[in-house]
């Protein structure tokens, strides 16, 4: 024979009714769970958000033109890229001197001369 407790089917739902404290307590559950798939998507937007910004602010290809002067009588010997730096390396009758601009703008980063020892 067969008990009414296994022959009862587990996904119909209880028809007893809550008692009033059973009642806010599953309320309240209800509130937290809507809370925090909330959260949920807020964090999930806002993460998205950071990568979208970050991927349309690196642009791509930058078409920028540039004129660099060098010193008369100077020449270009090397070029190198390290990592978001343009290294030139010059050579002038004054010595050797290695020009750094941004990668990225190619506005100069700076200047680093070389001499010999008197």
């Amino acid at each position: 024979m067969t008990s009414p407790q296994s022959s009862r089917d587990p996904s119909a739902p209880d028809d007893k009714p809550l008692d009033p404290e059973q009642a806010r307590v599953m309320a309240r559950i209800k509130l937290l769970m809507a809370l925090s798939g909330v959260a949920t998507f807020l964090g999930i937007a806002v993460v998205l958000g950071i990568v979208g910004y970050r991927v349309s602010r690196s642009g791509g290809s930058v078409e920028n033109d540039a004129t660099v002067l060098l010193p008369k009588g100077g020449r270009v010997i090397a070029t190198a890229v390290a990592g978001e730096r343009l290294l030139v390396t010059v050579e002038s009758p004054a010595g050797l001197e290695i020009r750094s601009f941004d990668a990225q703008t190619l506005k100069p980063a700076g200047r680093m001369r070389f001499a010999i020892e008197p």
